[in-house]
């Protein structure tokens, strides 16, 4: 039995630079500074290649400038480039191939100018010798700042595990991913890894990219698992990172899941993993997969039970079970097929059983909307996690109390759809990070017979 959750704290973790220092391992990278007064003030990120990608304030107006084999373009949005309230500092973002303008106005970011570096014929700026030779230059500022970029929000919190499903603890903390969200949508996120206390305060510790078997170049890819199996982390992932925000531009069964194996510490600094494709069976048409969750668990079902999502059309999805002896030989045991938004697919040892937890969101029908749901390994629904239900689609990422622990207790970690960044950085930027405790006068989580 789980018991009920009430919610305990929300963080909002803002950060530009996560990590000073150049060059970058991938293309996520920010410079900022603090501007006085009326004096122009400009920020760039310089490529070996003669490449410039420059940031500006002057009179009240934000812009991008891009130097490109010797000709430069001067963008300006006309709706958001005009500055609020003087701004304390500005700031330039390199997420994927997005170049973005931010100022510091009022105790927030928010994003003045953005453009996508391909459509204006810029480098390749997931190529790592591109990304090797990077510099930074500033003009009219002071205190700059340059390095990795942070996030303008967290979502998809993912417990770190071992590869039986238990918590993988530092001491007394336990370890999450989270996509870190860019100014923008899917494509300018990337994963990263941070840690929880007892006290329910979060700290960022570490960040991972990407390579992808069919295709060069190091990417942002999110919606993460990482796992302890023996004395190697597997990491199972999702390709958001080009994702195309426009409808026209989406291929289907280019989303789906990769797989990569490291003996690193990736829960601290900045690694860049060569992956391979993860072949997951779907229960029908599919146009993409996403939301992997694995876990070993040994005897006559096979070695391995694999939660995930599939997609019959962007965006009508609905979770997904496999099971096999091994990672390579996986098949199908079962599938929600009655849901339509449902995501967060996520295993859990409860008792002697395994069950898998999902998000129901509010655009499945009136009767599986807005909760969470608990299957056994048919995939049928068996019960209901009773904790409330941020906006968006929250992912129920629950904590079991270690009892070498003095004060730990059930926790359930997850997300809200709460933007940060302003009108322009859009949907993408979502969300705090929503730590809940066990409730001491709620009802137990049963499930039905």
């Amino acid at each position: 039995m789980l018991p009920s959750f009430e919610i305990a704290a929300r963080h909002r973790p803002i950060t530009l630079v996560a990590a000073e220092g150049l060059p970058l391992r991938a293309p996520f990278g920010a410079v900022e500074a603090a501007v006085t007064g009326d004096r122009a003030a400009e920020l760039a990120l310089e490529g070996p290649d003669g490449t410039r990608l420059a940031v500006r304030l002057e009179d009240g107006r934000a812009s991008l400038r891009v130097r490109i084999g010797g000709a430069e373009h001067a963008l300006r949005s006309r709706r958001h480039g005009r500055v609020a309230a003087p701004p304390t500092r500005l700031g330039l973002t390199l997420t994927g191939s997005h170049l973005a303008v931010l100022t510091f106005e009022d105790d927030t970011w928010l994003a003045r100018g953005r453009v996508d570096l391909r459509e204006v014929g810029g480098p390749d700026t997931r190529d790592p010798a591109w990304l090797a030779g990077l510099t930074h230059d500033a003009v009219g500022v002071r205190d700059v700042r340059a390095g990795s970029f942070g996030q303008l929000g967290l979502r998809d919190i993912r417990l770190v595990s071992h590869a039986d499903g238990s918590p993988y603890r530092v001491g007394s903390e336990v370890l999450f991913t989270a996509t870190s969200a860019g100014p923008g949508f899917f494509d300018t996120a990337h994963t990263s890894v941070w840690s929880l206390s007892v006290g329910g305060d979060i700290a960022w510790r570490s960040d991972l990219f990407f390579e992808r078997p069919d295709r060069p170049g190091v990417y942002g890819d999110h919606a993460t698992h990482l796992l302890r199996d023996g004395d190697a982390w597997l990491v199972a992932t999702s390709t958001w990172s080009d994702f195309p925000a426009r409808r026209a531009d989406r291929v289907p069964g280019a989303l789906g899941v990769t797989l990569a194996e490291s003996t690193d510490d990736l829960t601290r600094g900045q690694h860049v993993l060569p992956t391979r494709r993860l072949a997951l069976p779907a229960d029908g048409p599919s146009v993409g997969m996403w939301d992997p969750h694995l876990v070993r668990t040994g005897g006559q079902d096979g070695g391995w039970l694999v939660g995930y999502v599939s997609a019959r059309r962007f965006f009508d999805f609905h979770p997904l079970l496999a099971a096999g002896p091994s990672l390579d030989h996986l098949a199908l045991r079962g599938a929600a097929t009655d849901r339509r938004a449902t995501e967060g697919t996520t295993l859990l040892r409860v008792g002697e059983d395994w069950r898998v937890l999902a998000s129901d969101g509010r655009d499945n029908r009136r009767a599986v909307r807005g909760r969470y749901p608990v299957f056994d390994t048919s995939m049928a629904e068996v019960g209901t996690l009773s904790a409330p239900y941020p906006t968006n689609i929250p992912w129920p990422t629950v904590v079991p109390p270690d009892p070498d622990v003095p004060g730990d207790e059930w926790r359930l970690v997850t997300f809200d759809g709460r933007r940060s960044g302003g009108r322009l950085a859009g949907y993408g930027t979502h969300g705090d990070v929503v730590v809940m405790s066990e409730r001491r006068d709620g009802p137990r989580n049963e499930d039905r017979p």
